[in-house]
């Protein structure tokens, strides 16, 4: 962990295999190449997935400080079952130790001596304390729980001599030590990968994404490659925030068959899963939704499109294969290929946006005008009352059909629904705000989950509050949101799948980004909705402007980070997780984002100075419309 560790003492060197190996996922590559040289590397070389390390034993006659330093580097190696790390253990600590959940530290650990137990009785131990700033905690569920920004890392280890391996000399070894791997953050992200896997939405048809992370390549301790530890990891079950409202469809006790180690895509881009005895009764119907839950989950570890998914009995015998066009009945989302984007125009109005059939990019890439604005891009209002009339609004929200519309009237204080379609009607929503600074508060701009319930809240400080409208219409259900304790919900923003909510909340003086658990209790007009467990979903940022959800477990926020004066535009997971690939080029003064679960349509945003702005892939911020704002998708 050199890259990580540059105040530890006593640094060992290590040996590294580099690989050329281009596809982890399909070729099943092994985790020793059969030639080839081993040599060292400079740390910048670290940050490559493909550089393999493996720790080097203890040498004899080491000083505690080289064998604390020795192990700290071994656990950052791909030895197996940790090998060259338990050679610095003794044997009662080398047995009990596992390597199952990781301390990430954000520039690795710090071990330093502390004597001040070593003396009288321990007068032959050895004792350092190992801090850091902690990034966060994978558990032994892979789920990764992000620390708070208050949050300090303080351990020890403790060292002892014993008798070296040929029964002489007196070395020393650490009899006590942290739970689980140390790693700090660089060394984290070249090893581990965030990955979603799928469980059902409690009562429905439609997965759920439940992001943990693996290992890249085969892990030391199950010496599973990486598709296999994906595959265990659904049968596992899933992470214990999202497990009230999903389900999975396999049998309770369904593993892989044993000694199932290293599963690969064939040339088909099929996948062959070989399950226990436990599964082997399942009925069809049962058995497509527990591949669709891995077939969508493989999807997440490569760009190939997956053929199919074939689950098979612990004897061999096919229990049923579904196939990728099969598995879309379960999709989280179920918008068009080709999402509209909608904004409000200086009018009030609600306008849509789409490439001009004339220009060379149709296809929704950007190109440049005179003054600097996207020129594929025309306007055009939407059918209904919201694209003219009389009825002015300041926020938009379309429906995930895209039959329908919601928008807060232009004072901040109604909720209205209309049909995106000639001659539909204006529905007048029993929701109103009583706030009296209604301009810069009242109702946030609504939100439609993928149930095609509506969400807003109500910024009144003196009666702040989040609204469902079951379908849309009807009387609205306050909903209780725990764990507030006084602070007001600026921003809400709906999931496809309906079981998670991402909120901005201001408290403090502060506004920050949380992500709940959405749980329905009772049936039919009965049931009452409540969110849950609000965790931090950008930890990392004190002022948070603006939040979209941009995939299944991945969210895009607007705002500064702690300690930071400018503005940034980053991708964050659910789980507060994040890298330096998720940061986007920002654009001047961005009040609201909108994205979509399909990363290849653009961005959408409004800037105060520059209108509404998009970012198609691979392209710059481009002004499409000069006089507008509340951009939105389907929502």
């Amino acid at each position: 962990m050199g890259a990580d560790r540059g105040r530890a003492r006593g640094r060992l060197p290590r040996a590294v295999v580099v690989l050329g190996c281009g596809s982890l996922l399909v070729s099943g590559c092994a985790s020793m190449p059969s030639s080839g040289d081993v040599h060292s590397v400079s740390a910048s070389q670290r940050a490559d997935s493909q550089v393999q390390v493996y720790a080097v034993p203890p040498r004899p006659g080491a000083e505690p400080n080289e064998i604390v330093a020795g192990f700290l580097e071994a656990m950052t190696s791909d030895d197996p079952q940790f090998a060259m790390a338990r050679q610095y253990l003794t044997a009662a600590a080398a047995k009990g130790w596992q390597a199952n959940q990781v301390t990430v530290l954000a520039e690795g650990p710090d071990p330093q001596p502390n004597r001040s137990g070593d003396r009288g009785t321990d007068s032959n131990g050895f004792t350092f304390t190992v801090s850091g700033k902690p990034v966060a905690v994978v558990d032994k569920q892979r789920a990764y729980q992000p620390a708070k920004p208050q949050d300090t890392y303080s351990q020890t280890i403790h060292l002892v001599r014993q008798s070296g391996p040929d029964g002489t000399g007196r070395e020393w070894r650490i009899d006590a030590l942290p739970e689980g791997l140390l790693l700090g953050q660089s060394d984290f992200q070249r090893i581990y990968r965030s990955v979603n896997k799928y469980y059902f939405a409690a009562g429905q048809d439609r997965l759920v994404a439940d992001p943990v992370y693996v290992r890249q390549r085969t892990d030391p301790e199950t010496q599973m490659n990486l598709v296999t530890q994906t595959v265990q990891s659904v049968l596992d079950g899933p992470t214990n925030w999202l497990k009230p409202v999903v389900t999975s469809k396999f049998p309770s006790g369904t593993a892989l068959k044993s000694d199932t180690k290293s599963l690969a895509l064939d040339d088909r881009n099929a996948l062959k899963v070989p399950l226990n005895e436990r599964a082997s009764n399942v009925g069809e119907a049962l058995c497509k939704r527990m591949a669709a839950q891995l077939l969508f989950t493989l999807r997440d570890l490569t760009t190939t499109r997956i053929g199919q998914v074939e689950l098979d009995r612990a004897n061999g015998s096919q229990l049923c294969v579904l196939s990728g066009d099969q598995a879309e009945t379960y999709a989280p989302d179920r918008m068009s290929t080709s999402p509209g984007q909608y904004f409000v125009d200086a009018s009030g109005h609600v306008e849509r946006m789409r490439a001009d059939a004339g220009s060379s990019d149709s296809s929704g890439g950007s190109t440049d005008s005179s003054d600097g604005s996207d020129a594929s891009v025309v306007t055009e209002p939407v059918q209904g009352p919201f694209g003219k009339g009389e009825q002015q609004v300041r926020t938009v929200a379309v429906s995930r059909d895209e039959k329908r519309a919601a928008g807060v009237s232009a004072d901040g204080k109604s909720l209205l629904v209309a049909p995106l379609a000639a001659g539909g009607e204006l529905v007048h929503t029993p929701v109103t705000s009583d706030d009296k600074d209604a301009k810069n508060g009242g109702l946030s701009a609504p939100s439609w989950d993928g149930r095609g319930d509506l969400w807003v809240a109500d910024r009144n400080p003196a009666k702040s509050r989040l609204l469902r409208l079951a379908q849309g219409t009807g009387e609205p259900e306050t909903v209780d949101v725990a764990g507030l304790n006084g602070a007001q919900i600026q921003q809400v923003r709906m999931s496809a799948d309906g079981v998670r909510v991402a909120l901005l909340v201001s408290e403090g003086g502060h506004t920050t980004l949380r992500i709940g658990r959405v749980e329905r209790t009772g049936d039919g007009d009965k049931s009452v909705v409540s969110v849950v467990e609000l965790r931090p979903g950008a930890p990392q940022m004190e002022d948070v402007t603006a939040v979209s959800w941009a995939g299944r477990s991945r969210l895009v926020v607007v705002g500064k980070e702690i300690g930071g004066v400018s503005q940034q535009l980053r991708y964050v997971q659910t789980d507060g997780s994040t890298s330096a690939a998720g940061t986007l080029p920002s654009v001047n003064k961005l009040t609201d984002i909108a994205a979509t679960d399909d990363d290849r349509m653009p961005l959408v945003a409004h800037s105060q100075e520059d209108g509404i702005v998009r970012l198609p892939p691979g392209a710059n911020w481009r002004t499409a419309v000069k006089k507008g704002s509340a951009p939105a998708y389907p929502g």
